[in-house]
């Protein structure tokens, strides 16, 4: 899936940024709006760490604890996701939308998938007795086609190497 710039989620997003962290009770500072606005122009799913660099670019001084109340923030506003990359560290989303995710067991890149109709069946499947399922969240691991030519064929499965379409030009890619 190819990654597309969040400019015009992003945008929408901004403009409502003020008053979604007024309603909340919590200020819309130069700071966040700053840490916002980096990773709504990202699609790589960052870390705390790399929006720092960023963002320091904008406002030297920043400091990292910084960055980390701001995301946090941010997350219990609704205004960005959080999930943990393969190693246990954070990885921040400002794609808010019900969308899964795909990552790479080689590199650790995290890309974004749109929901499809059979996911939405799968939700329905997870209703029980007791239960009332709200949403449900996929991610899919595997191998980019990079990483997986780096590992060689003889680990390859059968299924994986049938379903290969081939490296593309997004595949050659740097780690997140």
């Amino acid at each position: 899936m190819k990654n597309k710039r969040r400019g015009r989620h992003a945008s929408s997003s901004l403009e409502a940024l003020d008053s979604i962290l007024r309603s909340r009770g919590e200020r819309a500072t130069r700071q966040r709006r700053a840490v916002f606005a980096a990773l709504a122009d990202r699609a790589d799913h960052p870390t705390a760490e790399a929006i720092h660099r960023v963002t320091r670019r904008r406002i030297p001084g920043l400091s990292l604890a910084t960055v980390y109340t701001s995301l946090e923030v941010l997350v219990n506003a609704g205004l960005a996701g959080r999930l943990s990359g393969p190693d246990g560290v954070a990885h921040y989303d400002a794609r808010t939308d019900g969308h899964d995710h795909r990552r790479c067991l080689g590199c650790g890149r995290i890309e974004d998938l749109d929901r499809t109709p059979q996911r939405t069946l799968a939700l329905e499947t997870c209703h029980a007795p007791g239960f009332r399922a709200v949403d449900c969240r996929i991610e899919i691991v595997g191998y980019c086609a990079a990483c997986d030519e780096a590992r060689g064929a003889r680990t390859r499965t059968p299924v994986a190497e049938s379903s290969r379409t081939g490296p593309t030009q997004e595949d050659h890619h740097e780690p997140s």
